[in-house]
């Protein structure tokens, strides 16, 4: 799979053009306009300055950015996980610290919240909403990684249908995350700490798991999240290996993707303007290093090779079957082209 382009620059800014530990996107296509591009920064900073939803074109044109702790107690997020869209351009937003889905139109504008909880909550325990998938229908599916289960919700918050819980068995979960839905309603759910991904129908009855811990081709170290292109591909964020991996509907092995990014539109418009640095970087060795053999591994090699992964935690497709991983980080999103077909 060719590189199509790189997308983003780090930036320490709470506010602005830049990314800073991105966490999730989430893909709006208009007709007749350009690929919008939703990205969610969540930084590992205990005043949570800089979380925010930031939007901007495929071309790279900057458009604005809403939901940080300045703004008002509605709009403002604690810790945002991840981001998908209704049949309606609305965008859902799953908040951990909150124990809520906050919604909100394309242009950044708070429309409600729904509010997550479970009968097989405890006293004082917490629901933890990670991953979410809307249907075609507009039903939300939302996984809780502190009670192991799956709800799928009526747009307006009802619970419809819950399962799950704690093991490793078919239809258990140990800290499920992303999650996605192909085109024949199946859901596909990164089962996070179980190593391993797990695909169920519309009415929650397990079909398959596929992967198990290691880090050889098939195997996951800390899946984070899933993606189902028009074609049934699955692409799967193999956080801990740094690598994202392809398979068929079948479970089967297609490729393995270590990364290959180039320089975004954003990054060369600063190196324009500090020559310095485009200096500096032009005498460095980024593509290779002789790292000594305790250091051999994939998360010391993809930190010191600037073109590789680095904490790939998101993989969505959009329309045209283009593979988007956001690397949390390296705070960039690297966009491949669509999975070949054999």
């Amino acid at each position: 799979m060719k590189t199509v382009k790189t997308m983003g620059i780090n930036s320490n800014q709470p506010v602005g053009r830049g990314f800073n530990f991105p966490y999730d996107i989430a893909i709006k296509d208009d007709l007749g306009k350009s690929r919008i591009i939703y990205l969610l920064n969540r930084p590992n900073s205990a005043t949570r300055m800089g979380t925010r939803i930031q939007y901007f074109t495929f071309e790279e044109d900057w458009i604005g950015e809403f939901g940080n702790p300045l703004e008002d107690d509605e709009a403002k997020f604690t810790k945002p996980v991840t981001l998908a869209f209704d049949s309606n351009g609305q965008l859902h937003v799953t908040d951990e610290a909150t124990d809520e889905i906050k919604i909100f139109d394309s242009e950044g504008k708070f429309q409600r919240s729904i509010k997550l909880d479970s009968d097989s909550q405890e006293d004082g325990e917490r629901f933890g909403p990670a991953g979410i998938a809307i249907d075609f229908d507009d039903f939300i599916y939302v996984s809780s990684r502190y009670l192991n289960l799956i709800q799928k919700l009526t747009p307006e918050g009802r619970i419809v249908l819950q399962w799950g819980s704690s093991g490793n068995g078919p239809g258990e979960f140990n800290m499920p995350w992303g999650m996605d839905i192909d085109s024949q309603r199946c859901l596909y759910v990164a089962d996070w700490r179980n190593d391993r991904v797990q695909k169920f129908d519309a009415d929650g009855s397990f079909l398959r798991s596929f992967g198990e811990s290691g880090k050889k081709s098939g195997q996951f170290h800390r899946p984070s999240s899933v993606a189902v292109d028009s074609n049934l591909n699955v692409a799967v964020a193999d956080w801990g290996n740094e690598r994202v991996q392809i398979f068929n509907t079948e479970g089967l092995v297609l490729n393995v993707l270590e990364g290959d990014a180039t320089l975004s539109q954003w990054s060369h418009e600063w190196l324009d303007v500090n020559l310095d640095e485009r200096e500096a970087r032009n005498r460095a060795n980024l593509k290779t290093l002789d790292l000594p053999r305790h250091l051999s591994n994939a998360y010391h090699e993809a930190s010191q090779t600037e073109h590789k992964f680095w904490g790939p935690v998101s993989v969505k497709f959009d329309s045209d079957d283009q593979l988007y991983v956001t690397e949390h980080s390296r705070h960039r999103i690297q966009v491949f082209e669509p999975v070949e077909l054999t």
